[in-house]
Parts: structure tokens; sequence; C-alpha cells
């Protein structure tokens, strides 16, 4: 298995089924920016009203435009959807065994844009849950403002900070003291002190790292 983080917002996806794994798998795509298309027999519930759901049986006409499929119905739809969908080059996800499908959902733990993905190849997802579940309690929020901090830094060190200085910056803003420092000062007070750090490195200075 490859791991990939795939940005998928604004396109549209197909889950085939409308049980509990097709609701959690609709749900973590709808999270993720994605325009759905559910197809099942069961009718839409009020949380639903955003997705494109259409309570008819399965047929390959609904994978037209879709960038990634989930087949979470019976295994023998699933076989169809998993098989349509190759045959298409769409990507699918199979719940029902992973072997039959291009892409396995991870157990993923979410910090503002820090994401901590678990997989174990689709074989023991409840091993993957508990995984992440044991992670959660290692990294809070806090993680979250120091990747929305990096991110603001980023292109300022780009236009200010010359090439061969760059590297060595960001590595020195990734040190775990600016972690606690963010716990014990607060994010105002590390926004500071690292755009002085970039401004002094882009002033020839030796950065307050």
């Amino acid at each position: 298995m490859l791991p990939l983080l795939v940005n998928l917002r604004g396109r549209r996806c197909l889950v085939v089924g409308g049980g509990a794994v097709g609701t959690r798998k609709r749900r973590t795509l709808a999270e993720a920016g994605v325009h759905v298309r559910v197809v099942c027999l069961e009718p839409p519930p009020a949380e639903a009203a955003d997705v494109e759901w259409l309570t008819e049986p399965y047929q390959p006409r609904h994978l037209d435009g879709i960038a990634l499929a989930v087949a979470a119905a019976t295994p023998e739809v699933n076989r169809r959807v998993a098989a349509d969908a190759r045959a298409r080059g769409v990507w699918v996800n199979s719940a029902t065994d992973p072997e039959e499908g291009d892409v396995v959902f991870p157990a993923a733990l979410r910090r503002g844009d820090l994401v901590l993905a678990v997989g174990t190849g689709g074989h023991a997802p409840a091993l993957a849950r508990t995984i992440r579940d044991r992670l959660a309690g290692d990294f809070d929020a806090v993680f979250g403002d120091w990747v929305a901090l990096l991110a603001e830094l980023r292109p300022l060190i780009r236009e200010r900070v010359p090439a061969g200085e760059r590297r060595g910056l960001l590595e020195g803003l990734c040190r775990w003291e600016w972690l606690e420092r963010l716990r014990r000062e607060g994010t105002g007070a590390v926004r500071t002190a690292m755009f002085a750090a970039v401004e002094a490195l882009a002033g020839g200075a030796h950065p307050p790292l």
C-alpha cells in the first residue's frame, strides 16, 4: 500500500450503500469537501439534505463523473462496483474485500490541517481506530495552531529568506520547543517570535530559534 493524502475537494465521489459503513464513508467524504452521490435502496435521512441521493439499485452509469467510488453494500454488489470502477479507471474502496479495491480509508486523527492516519491495509480497521484513539491524547489542538503558523510563514520565507537558508529555518521552526512555547505562551506571542526569527535571518542576523 502506498500512503497518500488526496485532495478531492469539489470533486464528485460515489458511495454505494446506505447502511452503517456507507454512512461513515459518506460523512468522511463530506467532511473533506467532496460532493457525494449516494446510491442505495434506503430513503435519505434528514442530515443528507446536501447529498445527491439516488434511491435505486446500483448501475454502472452511476460512476459517470466520479473521482472515487466506495462500495459499501452487499458483497455481490460491491464486487460489481469494484469491477466497473476499475474498468473505467476510477479508484474504488471496497468495504467487504480490501483486495478488490485500490483505496483503503485509514483511521484519521485531525488537528486543523495536521492529519495523522493509521492504516492496516483494511485488514484490521478496529485496531487502526484503537491506535488512532491512543494517539489522540498526545496530539492536541495546539498542533493545528502550529501548522497554521507555519503555513502563514512559508510564503514570507520564500520571499524574504535566501534559498540556501530556508531549509534550516523551516527545520528550526519545527523544533519541539515551539510546541512547548505555544502551550505556555499562546499563539499570539509565538507568532510574533516566529516572524522575528524570519526577519532576523532575512536581514542577515542570526535567527532567534
